[in-house]
């Protein structure tokens, strides 16, 4: 077992690891208590949180572990490789100078109150094909649903992976859920997005496309390029391209962003879903406006209105 300390005051703007793992961004980290999307109220918190990284995104032999928990003075970490505090600073954004983000973003009531309320709050960055199938599955769904989709299908199709005692599960990879059937996925409680998650995972194995290859475009050429694959639209390309592709502009219009455009902001609402993307965008600052979407989302989301 490797383990070590980053010290909170390395991470500029502070950290909350509970979060950020738990806003909605991201549905591949777990926490061993069970608590994981349960907790509403007590953010902060100082649970104990794991992900896997496939050996496809490690250029190992195998998945790597990454276990860690954020204490008063240091994110603590325990994990299967020392590459532990590489990963977890490209994951969790802890290099994100998340003070001057907040400056750059405009002084508008509903953000400044929205990062009162959550400061630390960072994006995070997921592997691309993880992200890409997790959207997908979201439509319609509560997040820890969601949560649950991405679980079965790393405890059925993913490597497994044992650590410290314990068996741990990669997400799949694009070859492994290609080679699943829909009936296989649908018994992951997929429903209808069963053959979506096949056709996608398939169009990467064929080398049809890839999320990856969307980080090199101009960012609406980005989000044209993930909605040819299946059970793609603008909002899911755009989640993938703000919390994986490190495209920080991205706003994603989910019900709570669009309820908070007819609430605060009815002069952005342009009708189409690019033109509306394109103006709120632009009200919350353009180049971090992705930032303020995630906590504007987290904090009505949580009753935070």
């Amino acid at each position: 077992m490797h383990a070590g300390r980053l010290p909170v005051t390395e991470f500029d703007g502070g950290f909350d690891l509970q979060a950020t793992v738990e806003s909605g961004q991201t549905y591949v980290w777990d926490r061993p208590d069970g608590g994981m999307f349960a907790d509403e109220v007590a953010w902060g918190g100082d649970a104990w949180y794991h992900t896997v990284l496939p050996a496809t995104e490690t250029e190992t032999s195998e998945p790597e572990v990454l276990r860690c928990r954020l204490g008063n003075e240091a994110l603590e970490w325990e994990a299967s490789t020392p590459r532990a505090p590489e990963h977890l600073t490209r994951l969790l954004r802890l290099d994100d100078d998340l003070d001057a983000i907040v400056a750059a973003t405009p002084e508008l009531p509903l953000l400044e109150r929205a990062y009162e309320q959550y400061g630390g709050m960072r994006l995070v960055r997921d592997p691309s094909f993880a992200s890409l199938v997790s959207f997908i599955c979201s439509a319609q769904m509560r997040v820890s649903r969601i949560h649950g989709m991405q679980g079965r299908l790393a405890r059925e199709f993913g490597d497994a992976v044992t650590f410290d005692g314990r068996t741990y599960y990669a997400f799949p990879t694009p070859d492994q859920l290609a080679a699943a059937s829909e009936a296989d996925l649908r018994e992951c409680s997929l429903g209808y997005r069963a053959p979506y998650v096949q056709r996608t995972a398939e169009m990467v194995t064929e080398g049809v496309a890839h999320p990856d290859e969307a980080r090199e475009l101009a960012y609406e050429d980005a989000r044209e390029y993930l909605t040819q694959f299946v059970g793609v639209g603008e909002k899911v390309a755009d989640c993938v391209l703000l919390f994986s592709l490190d495209f920080l502009e991205a706003v994603p219009l989910d019900t709570w962003i669009r309820t908070a455009i007819e609430k605060y902001y009815p002069e952005c609402d342009r009708g189409s879903y690019a033109e509306t993307s394109r103006t709120i965008r632009e009200r919350f600052g353009g180049e971090y406006a992705g930032y303020a979407q995630t906590y504007v989302f987290f904090y009505l989301r949580t009753g935070g209105e």
